[in-house]
Parts: structure tokens; sequence; C-alpha cells
């Protein structure tokens, strides 16, 4: 059994008072482990994580203008990338390309709360 954050939606055990993740108070009930959950989200409710393929392909097409970062919950990043492509002339939309295909094939794991992105 287990309790669901409603902050961050990660699983945690139904001893715990508070959510390890996010440090919200967790609900007083107690819920089975949802069939929804896979191996790669492990204590994470899957209607919560990001795309992995969404987050690839917005870096890749849309990722001089930090849009990937925007959809991660990286804001602050997202803004710095726009104003490096605006003042390399467009240029640093090279950056966003390269963090779409390090998202895709894995090295970038994660959003911008620490949960993994779903496959």
């Amino acid at each position: 059994m287990a309790k669901i954050c409603e902050n961050c939606g990660f699983m945690a055990e139904d001893d715990f008072h508070s959510c390890p993740m996010c440090g919200a108070v967790l609900p007083k009930s107690v819920v089975s482990p949802s069939p929804m959950m896979n191996s790669s989200s492990e204590g994470y409710a899957s209607t919560n994580l990001k795309s992995r393929a969404v987050a690839g392909l917005l870096g890749i097409l849309l990722g001089a203008f930090g849009v990937h970062n925007f959809y991660l919950g990286y804001t602050a990043k997202g803004f710095i990338q726009i104003l490096v492509t605006i003042f390399t002339f467009g240029m640093g939309g090279v950056w966003g390309l390269i963090e779409g295909i390090m998202i895709l094939s894995g090295t970038i794991r994660t959003d911008g709360q620490g949960r993994p992105l779903r496959d």
C-alpha cells in the first residue's frame, strides 16, 4: 500500500507523513499501487510524467527557443537559450538540437522537478 503525493505525484510508503521528493504533507488515505506504474518510473504516477519523445522532438525542432526546457520545467534555462540564440544570431540553436538528441538518447533522464521522463 502507498500514498500518492497530490503535489508531485510521487508514490510514497504508507508510513510516510510527508513526501520525500517535494516535502508536501501526504494524505492520510492509503491507495494500492496503480497498474499505470511502469518500471522506468518506479514511485511515480505515470500521468504526472513528461514524455521523453515530446521533449526530444521539441528540442530538435524548437530548441533554439528553449521550448523543450519550458516543457520540462527548466524555465530559467529556457530563457537563457532564447537570449543565447538572439545574441548569436541563431547559432545558439545548436544547443537545443544537441539537448534534443540527448533527451531522446536517454542522457537527459529527468524533468525540472527531478522526476524521470516517461518513455
